[in-house]
């Protein structure tokens, strides 16, 4: 099948991961990492986009863990006086909202994206999250209505690390990344990562990679390959045994409905509904990447789809997690 996708366009480079239910791993690749790249194999790194809010989701559940914050907490709590956090009716954007999509919040801060078109969230710093807040009227009380926010999402990891006193990504990698294991998943590529990076495409294109601003690193920012995401989708299925799984758990936990049919939401995952089988799943895009992740946290199988193609539109990941593999195919 991944050669397949290869040969018919759809992608330049491919690695599948699949998780099985006794624990065992399989990983399987074709086609390109790009020029000048390592040959595609468990630890090519590729840009995992909106799955990093996963991370996030669970990095908040953690920290409600351990009571270092609420999931009722003003969001105000943790940013400077003067910052002014919009509220509708009085009533304000808490943790919680922004980790399940219903602040109310815009999708995609648009007026301040940057010149370059590879990369709109170049500029995104800081200060234009500060100033996108103060500025911003909502249109509905918090916590009412679901409407995915890439914005939201990074204030919600900018904001946890203030929470800390530390940046989002030592809090990322203390917290979720080191105690799983996963080494080559980061913000940025220095060390291994960067000797093991794919090339992104689009439209033929090749396209530089996004090394997000702090701003908005809890959105999308994250680099990881299929060794290390299926250490994450281990972790994310069976009985929990640690502090850490807890929190992934909880993470998975149904918070309202998307709108979409047979959609809800947890922390930052979507939950499919597929009558006796609950899908948790999650997918990631950037101008060069296309990223599926998906898991049955009852049946302890989990899939990861990692592509170096932004065009990548293919099901397979929710195809296999869901029927699992077709016939051989006859050559």
């Amino acid at each position: 099948i991944v050669r397949l996708l290869v040969e018919y366009g759809e992608t330049m480079g491919i690695v599948l991961g699949v998780l099985e239910a006794d624990g065992s791993t399989k990983i399987v690749s074709s086609g390109s990492g790009g020029p000048d790249t390592e040959s595609l194999g468990p630890r090519s790194v590729f840009e995992i986009g909106s799955a990093t809010k996963t991370f996030t989701g669970v990095l908040l559940a953690e920290m409600v863990g351990r009571a270092e914050v609420a999931f009722e907490d003003p969001v105000s709590k943790y940013l400077p006086d003067q910052v002014q956090v919009p509220s509708h009716n009085g009533r304000e954007i808490t943790l919680l909202d922004l980790a399940t999509h219903t602040s109310g919040l815009p999708r995609d801060p648009t007026d301040y994206w940057s010149d370059d078109p590879d990369d709109p969230w170049a500029e995104f710093d800081i200060a234009a999250l500060y100033e996108l807040l103060s500025g911003y009227a909502l249109q509905l009380d918090p916590g009412t209505e679901y409407a995915y926010s890439n914005g939201g999402m990074g204030l919600l990891g900018h904001a946890l690390a203030r929470a800390a006193g530390s940046s989002y990504s030592d809090l990322l990698r203390e917290r979720v990344l080191a105690p799983l294991g996963m080494d080559l998943t980061q913000l940025d590529l220095s060390g291994e990562a960067g000797q093991w990076v794919t090339t992104g495409h689009r439209r033929g294109r090749q396209i530089p990679p996004w090394i997000l601003p702090e701003a908005i690193q809890g959105a999308g920012g994250l680099f990881s390959c299929a060794e290390d995401m299926l250490k994450y989708l281990k972790a994310n299925v069976g009985p929990p045994e640690t502090d850490l799984e807890h929190a992934m758990q909880t993470a998975q936990e149904v918070r309202g409905q998307t709108g979409e049919r047979g959609v809800a939401y947890g922390l930052a995952w979507e939950i499919l509904d597929y009558g006796d089988r609950q899908i948790v799943h999650h997918a990631g895009a950037t101008y060069g990447f296309h990223t599926q992740i998906a898991f049955d946290p009852q049946r302890s199988v989990g899939i990861v789809v990692l592509t170096n193609s932004a065009s990548m539109t293919d099901n397979l990941g929710g195809d296999l997690i869901r029927f699992g593999p077709p016939p051989p195919i006859q050559e």
